[in-house]
């Protein structure tokens, strides 16, 4: 093996971990505006395929519409949010879309997708914190749960599973 392959090899062995995760695609987004959230799957459980995905959605997170996945059905768990957040032309929400869960599809393990969701982050949110999205994933094998989220009083600890995160950014400036 040349020097040039071994060390190609290292370099894509160092970086699994890094996509060894469901991830959000962006990371970061202003309050008070909409984003696409793309979750992306990277892999299956125990080498089997992924069968169902289910994402839960934080407080202040609004509007919220799953994108259709061929071969796939989608359930939508609506509830009561803590409190009324603003939307467009002064519209209040109270209630909405809690958990999306895609299933009923075949995902293998050897083949990645995303998983894409339509939302609003609600003006109320405060910019500088991060938005955490536990997701569960369900394989014929086994599970996988990206739930863990960092304590605030270790806000950059590494965790074995966490949840996909998005940090969130001042309002964009309109301009006139």
């Amino acid at each position: 093996m040349s020097v040039r392959t071994t060390l190609t090899a290292f370099a894509l062995l160092a970086a699994t971990p890094a996509f060894a995760h469901v991830t959000l695609e962006q990371r970061e987004a202003p309050v008070g505006a909409s984003y696409k959230i793309v979750l992306r799957v990277p892999h299956g459980c125990e080498q089997s395929a992924t069968t169902k995905l289910t994402v839960q959605i934080p407080e202040g997170v609004i509007s919220v519409k799953p994108m259709v996945k061929a071969g796939w059905i989608i359930d939508v768990k609506r509830g009561a949010y803590a409190k009324p957040y603003s939307f467009l032309h002064g519209a209040k929400f109270t209630e909405g879309p809690k958990a999306i869960t895609w299933s009923g599809g075949n995902l293998p393990d050897a083949f990645y997708d995303e998983f894409v969701i339509s939302i609003y982050l609600a003006g109320e949110l405060t910019a500088g914190e991060t938005l955490y999205f536990p997701v569960v994933q369900e394989c014929e094998k086994g599970a996988h749960h990206w739930t863990e989220v960092p304590s605030p009083a270790k806000p950059g600890e590494k965790l074995g599973s966490p949840a996909p995160g998005l940090k969130l950014l001042p309002k964009a400036k309109v301009h006139e």
